[in-house]
């Protein structure tokens, strides 16, 4: 390795090659120093990690035979909302509650916020953008959102958050979130192409933080994700590819490699990359692992590290608890508790689910009789708006009419109305607000009321 180092700059080799995905420059500073504690990874799924999977309550042979049966006829096609999954695969979160799950990290927001220095800023936005990947590797499947769900999330960093799922065919949901130092505004929407046992996602949502004192704005677009083994053998998710982070202010950006996962973990996590000036001119290297840290360090022209300077952390993953079934971190289990609700939830957050609920308390027959209710209650609803020639309209979210080109697909953006900040702050200021058990409150983001289900 140090033959190669003084063959003309290993960190110049990368900055010239970032342009290409595919190019045999990507390597890594963590692969330089040898791979430390190299995790067994069987691309293929065999019979020892089928059986770690029984363990861990998913995919009984029988389940998975018959699954496998079923799901052969969808291979080559984006299963999206096409298939109805059982429950033993999911988690008792919903999709835009995840979405939530990026806060987590945004005092690094915070921190981009107040920098003076536009490449540092750069350094913080990002490592907020990869620090939700450790999140991320999750392997259990989220509830799809039912037309018209909501989550909600307060008393976290000052923040205020408002997600809603806007449309049910294509899956798409909306979201904001806003604090003193920063707005974010995401339209998500994911692309799938079903391979067999393994599963390519695809992030067309668009991704738009504003950070206020500046005015400052960040445009992101994500690397693709496959989740692997997820019908024979060990589930475990990879997300290869670059991540772009783009100031549309200043025409910065940084351009960050995530290495794919070789045979017995090798290069898994591990994320390199540059600040690029409006010239395209790396300023700052950046170097780590998603699941665990991000570290930085000033570069020259060639993308070499300056003399004097040294690597320093700027972003690390937060204590996890241990053994947990769902693979939470203590902040999932905050999205999901209503220590984070606001006064006067709304009947339509994901929490009150009853699918939801039931899984979290681990009765796997009721959250699927409560899931099968609430997929069979959204249809009714469907074929209703059809026959009356209604259509949906969000309540916290509006259709711009702009539409968005990603690497993946067009994309119809969403933005915030809002109409939910003053709602919020009509609550708020009221001084006559009922104590009621929030726990008790009817799941309800039904467009009709009292409709019959055939």
């Amino acid at each position: 390795m140090a033959s190669n180092q003084n063959q003309g700059g290993f960190f110049s080799s990368i900055a010239a090659g970032f342009s290409s995905i595919g190019s045999a420059m990507h390597r890594s500073v963590n692969g330089m120093l040898g791979y430390e504690g190299l995790e067994v990874i069987n691309p293929e799924g065999g019979t020892e990690d089928a059986e770690e999977e029984a363990q861990r309550g998913r995919w009984k042979q029988e389940d998975r035979d018959g699954y496998w049966k079923m799901m052969q006829k969808y291979i080559g096609s984006d299963i999206t909302s096409m298939v109805t999954l059982p429950v033993i695969i999911f988690e008792p979160m919903t999709m835009i509650q995840k979405m939530a799950e990026l806060m987590e990290y945004c005092h690094l927001l915070d921190l981009a916020d107040q920098c003076e220095d536009p490449y540092m800023r750069m350094v913080y936005a990002s490592s907020w953008a990869i620090s939700v990947y450790f999140a991320y590797q999750r392997t259990w499947k989220p509830f799809n959102p039912i037309l018209g769900e909501t989550y909600e999330m307060v008393n976290h960093n000052g923040i205020t958050f408002i997600a809603e799922q806007v449309s049910h065919h294509p899956p798409m949901s909306a979201g904001h979130a806003e604090n003193e130092h920063f707005t974010y505004d995401v339209t998500s929407k994911l692309k799938t192409k079903f391979l067999g046992n393994s599963v390519d996602v695809y992030p067309v949502g668009r991704t738009k933080v504003t950070l206020k004192r500046d005015g400052v704005v960040l445009d992101l677009v994500p690397p693709p994700t496959k989740v692997n083994n997820l019908i024979f053998g060990r589930t475990w998710v990879d997300s290869p590819g670059e991540m772009v982070l783009t100031n549309l202010t200043t025409n910065d950006k940084v351009v960050l490699y995530f290495q794919p996962c070789g045979w017995f973990g090798a290069g898994r996590y591990e994320v390199d990359g540059y600040v690029y000036d409006a010239q395209e001119e790396p300023k700052i290297l950046m170097t780590g692992k998603w699941n665990e840290s991000m570290s930085y360090q000033p570069c020259d022209s060639e993308g070499e590290p300056l003399s004097g300077t040294e690597l320093k952390e700027v972003w690390r993953v937060a204590p996890v608890p241990e053994n947990d079934k769902f693979q939470y971190t203590h902040f999932a289990h905050k999205i999901n508790s209503f220590d984070t609700a606001p006064k006067k939830l709304l009947a339509s957050d994901s929490r009150l689910r009853s699918d939801r609920y039931a899984l979290e308390k681990g009765d796997l027959s009721k959250a699927g009789a409560e899931k099968s209710s609430l997929e069979e209650r959204q249809r009714a609803e469907k074929r209703n708006r059809e026959a009356k020639g209604d259509q949906f309209t969000p309540k916290w979210f509006d259709l711009t009419g702009e539409v968005k080109t990603t690497p993946w697909g067009e994309l119809e953006l969403y933005e915030y109305n809002r109409k939910y900040a003053e709602h919020r702050a009509t609550i708020d200021s009221s001084d006559c607000i009922e104590e009621a058990d929030i726990k008790s409150i009817e799941f309800d983001p039904w467009q009709y009321g009292n409709l019959s289900i055939e």
